[in-house]
């Protein structure tokens, strides 16, 4: 019999979330996709644009790649490096000549058939990889050793998005959010040209980035800071000086968070590596759910996006999970709010469980505490109190996320009084995006009264929400992501992003294994 405060079987979700993601996580480690092969040049110094304004890494893959699967299969890393050795130039000089087709990567790699010219090509590539991974070390130590120098800013932190998308802008408008005491400042990043391409194929154009107009419709020129995205990587590294700069005025550190759309997930983490950012979005269901990308191709970006997340010292960010309605649009019957909960949770407990599995320590992943979307429900209180609850319980060691909903929404009208009210169950939150007078008050709120458990119909949800979530991770266990994602109908079939870009590694040569520092 349930008691009070007693919120249901949650040793049972959990073990069932954590079977899950071992079972999905283990395939996506054998898998690399077009994502990943475009980060792996970015790792070796592969920057910027090619003579034709094209991303440069993403050239360099598709005139290798050029649609054909065995080749993806197994990889770019080693006729990269093949490449290296005969031209004897740097990685972005041979970038740039195979982006013009001065050099065909196709052709360089048939040394690999022999066995003593693979052995030298081996060597090269393992030494880019260790150059890579002595970058990210370092920029690791350097975040640590200014933290001890200036201080960090006490929990939970407040966040704030950056409005700025032009980064001459963007550094300005972040180094007065520092000053001003703001904590953690999120930065959107641009779409990515596979997503892009893919989109406008669609029928649906991804908005470009253009430079801020100066007097007469010129771009503007600012003299301190070539224009570019405030999102880009060379933007995120202008930010991050101005942002170091103020905080050392200020005498607390102020992180970097970066959001990212679709597909992006290993080309961000390499990014986030390199420039020290601190906070980097990495929820692999909510893009598979609400970015429509194909759950192999997800999966197995975000297993490598994990592991340099866990290598270079950010944190991950996974959001409250995703509002799951295909099943009810199959069936024709509209679930109610606390079977909708329950998937969300069961989807977020996969998510934070394969950033755990892929080496993300449970102090460095962040857990939405609650889904917006619930805030527009009958009694919103008692629903948010119950999902702090629930996830509080399943993540114990897990800080809680508190982000603020779009402006001009219903939800935001309500956000304040709602998050008044869950700081206190919250334990340890590590973001609040809101006021810290707000966060004060609900801190000392917490301190003044002790522990505080759900009861009567936050009580009654927190129970629901546990068993909805049991029952959706047992039907994906059975059925797998057609019960979560439904089934099209006729001509409604449409194949998912990315879904042409995932494969399981065949090269003997493992590129990854330069992350954790081991031998290929």
């Amino acid at each position: 019999m349930s008691g009070p405060g007693d919120l249901g079987p949650i040793d049972r979700l959990v073990e069932l979330a954590e079977t899950l993601a071992g079972s999905w996580g283990a395939r996506a480690r054998i898998c690399t996709t077009g994502g990943q092969e475009r980060a792996l040049l970015r790792m070796f110094g592969v920057t910027g644009l090619d003579r034709s304004g094209r991303p440069l890494a993403a050239e360099v893959v598709d005139r290798y790649v050029g649609g054909r699967p065995d080749r993806l299969s197994g990889g770019v890393v080693l006729p990269f490096a093949a490449a290296l050795l005969v031209y004897e130039t740097t990685p972005q000089e041979l970038a740039l000549d195979i982006a013009s087709g001065a050099v065909d990567l196709g052709l360089e790699a048939e040394v690999l058939r022999h066995p003593e010219r693979r052995a030298a090509v081996e060597v090269m590539a393992r030494a880019l990889g260790l150059s890579a991974l002595e970058r990210i070390d370092a920029n690791r130590t350097a975040r640590l050793e200014l933290l001890a120098v200036i201080g960090d800013a006490d929990k939970p932190w407040i966040g704030s998005r950056l409005g700025s998308t032009d980064v001459a802008l963007g550094t300005r408008e972040a180094a007065s959010l520092a000053a001003a005491g703001v904590d953690v400042i999120q930065v959107s990043v641009p779409a990515i040209r596979e997503l892009a391409d893919r989109l406008h194929d669609e029928g649906v154009d991804v908005p470009f980035w253009r430079p801020r107009p100066g007097p007469g419709g010129a771009p503007a020129v600012d003299t301190q800071v070539e224009s570019a995205p405030a999102g880009s990587q060379r933007g995120l590294a202008e930010l991050r000086q101005a942002v170091d700069a103020a905080a050392a005025e200020r005498r607390a550190y102020t992180r970097l968070a970066t959001v990212t759309l679709p597909l992006a997930a290993p080309e961000q983490a390499v990014v986030a590596a390199f420039e020290r950012i601190d906070i980097v979005a990495a929820d692999v269901v909510a893009e598979i759910v609400d970015g429509n990308v194909d759950p192999d191709r997800a999966l197995a970006d975000h297993a490598f996006g994990n592991r340099l997340i866990a290598r270079s010292g950010a944190t991950a960010l996974v959001g409250p999970g995703p509002l799951v309605v295909a099943p009810d649009l199959t069936r024709g019957v509209p679930s109610d709010a606390t079977t909708r909960a329950g998937r969300a949770l069961a989807l977020q407990l996969v998510g934070v469980f394969l950033a755990r599995l892929h080496g993300v320590p449970p102090g460095r992943i962040l857990v939405g505490a609650l889904p917006h979307w619930l805030l527009g429900e009958r009694g919103p209180t008692a629903a948010a109190i119950a999902q702090v609850a629930v996830r509080h319980a399943a993540l114990p060691d897990h800080p809680l996320a508190f982000e603020e909903p779009a402006p001009g929404t219903q939800a935001a009208i309500a956000w304040p009084s709602i998050l008044l009210s869950v700081l206190p169950l919250a334990g340890p939150s590590g973001l609040v995006a809101s006021t810290r007078a707000l966060a004060a008050v609900a801190l000392e709120t917490s301190g003044s009264l002790g522990p505080i458990r759900p009861r009567g119909p936050a009580l009654t949800m927190a129970r629901g929400t546990v068993i909805a979530a049991i029952a959706a991770l047992e039907r994906i266990a059975a059925s797998g992501w057609p019960s979560i994602l439904g089934e099209p109908i006729g001509s409604a079939r449409r194949e998912r992003l990315g879904a042409n870009a995932v494969v399981e590694r065949t090269e003997a040569f493992d590129p990854l294994a330069v992350i954790n520092g081991t031998r290929g």
